[in-house]
């Protein structure tokens, strides 16, 4: 299973629509990906149309409590699974830090189940706090999403000298796989600065460092008011406007994730029904009895887009 976290401490540049719409075009490529919400605002639950409700178990319950993580799990489509955040997860830092090893305990739990995904995504609080060390912690991968703005370059060096500490003290297989370029606007002065600056600090990035070999998606992805809308219908950019240019972006990002960035379409061995058997046959494996729903299934029992008819949009 490759673990990737998708880490911004700077609000707004695209962390969340990043995660998520990673994760359904790692999913239509037929691959088998287990997206965790790690923030507490539960942007990428609610993304997906999916909010708790008082006695339902989240990551929280995961990270503090005695739920295993199959118990939380809930099923996107055949082959995309959710652990899912709510709004008790604020409070999940202060509990951690109270727990021996507290570093370690999400890659404890995600660790029974690297056979049942190929790829598990975390989407991370914008902040660099216990829950984003926990995240470091639990992959081997980081992307970054970054909106081609100055600002943006100042928070770009904390956040990889924090994936250094990491690296160098609690995870010696982290490493920076890339930066995600989002709400890129191919016409503007500044866009192509930003893009060139961080070009040349990632070329010069010296042997042993954690960003050495990472580079910046050829891919970037456009600024598109389809992608700002789709939260809001609970729907990913590939359910809610497959023909848009968001969706085209996030599948050729997710190419370039594969290495398959010819624009070839990846064919699909077996059907999602027989992929979402091995998803559930995986986490039964584990240990824990498995929740990982039928395609059809109701996700969540709470649905903020429930009953909502879908507008015509922009």
């Amino acid at each position: 299973m490759r673990s990737i976290a998708i880490i911004n401490q700077k609000g707004g540049a695209g962390k969340t629509t990043t995660a998520v719409n990673l994760s359904d075009a790692l999913a239509r490529e037929g691959r088998r990906v287990l997206l965790v919400d790690l923030d507490p605002q539960s942007h990428a639950s609610l993304h997906l149309g999916v909010q708790l409700g008082e006695d339902e178990a989240g990551v929280y319950d995961v990270l503090v409590g005695d739920a295993a993580a199959a118990e939380a799990m809930r099923s996107v489509n055949e082959r995309l699974a959710l652990l899912p955040a709510g709004i008790d997860l604020v409070g999940a830092e202060l509990e951690l830090r109270q727990r021996p090893n507290w570093q370690r305990v999400l890659r404890d739990v995600l660790a029974p189940y690297r056979e049942a995904f190929d790829f598990c995504i975390i989407d991370c609080p914008p902040s660099l706090g216990q829950l984003t060390l926990a995240a470091l912690v639990a992959v081997e991968e980081v992307i970054i999403p970054l909106q081609p703005h100055f600002l943006a370059l100042q928070g770009l060096g904390r956040l990889l000298e924090t994936v250094t500490l990491v690296r160098q003290d609690l995870n010696p297989a982290l490493r920076v796989s890339g930066v995600a370029l989002c709400m890129f606007e191919k016409g503007t002065r500044l866009a192509q600065e930003v893009l060139e600056d961080i070009q040349r600090f990632l070329s010069a990035a010296e042997p042993g460092t954690a960003w050495c070999g990472a580079r910046v998606f050829d891919t970037r992805v456009r600024r598109n008011i389809k992608l700002a809308e789709c939260p809001s219908y609970g729907q990913t950019i590939f359910a809610y406007a497959s023909g848009s240019n968001g969706a085209e972006d996030y599948h050729a990002l997710a190419l370039e994730v594969l290495g398959l960035a010819n624009g070839a379409r990846h064919e699909i061995s077996g059907d999602g029904q027989a992929i979402t058997e091995s998803i559930a046959e995986g986490v039964a494996a584990a240990g824990a009895p498995g929740r990982v729903e039928e395609p059809d299934a109701v996700v969540g029992s709470t649905s903020i887009v429930a009953g909502r008819a879908k507008s015509d949009g922009i």
